[in-house]
């Protein structure tokens, strides 16, 4: 049964980390987004995401967004610097062009951190884009 549904290849939707300044805490802070460049919408965007490794888990954290627009990005949470030691999973599902699509973007043990900064899609400011 699960060899019969088709779920077609994730292009151009991506998840990153930024590091932004939070001027109500004056601290710096690491926060995911999620980012469509595709030319179209895409609907009912559920992520669900859990940090681990061999010996410790986070919670399993569940969001939702109704709608993200073509060439836009949102905010899907703030992640605490000791998450960052850990495998950060993030998988992401969303509707568009009438298909379900499905994948899950990974951030290596370590590998949110300054020197790994690039020039993000859309967003045009730096961040750390999964795998």
């Amino acid at each position: 049964m699960k060899k019969d549904i088709d779920i077609p290849e994730v292009k151009d939707v991506f998840m990153a980390v930024v590091r932004e300044e939070n001027k109500e805490f004056r601290s710096l802070d690491w926060n995911a987004y999620v980012i469509n460049d595709r030319s179209t919408p895409i609907d009912t965007v559920l992520i669900v995401t859990r940090g681990y490794d061999e010996k410790d888990a986070t919670a399993t954290m569940r969001h939702t967004i109704k709608e993200l627009p073509p060439q836009s990005f949102a905010k899907v949470e703030f992640l605490q610097e000791e998450v960052l030691k850990l495998i950060n999973e993030f998988s992401v599902s969303f509707f568009a062009e009438g298909k379900l699509f499905h994948k899950k973007f990974n951030f290596r043990k370590n590998s949110i951190n300054e020197n790994a900064l690039r020039e993000l899609p859309v967003m045009q400011q730096k961040g750390v884009l999964a795998e």
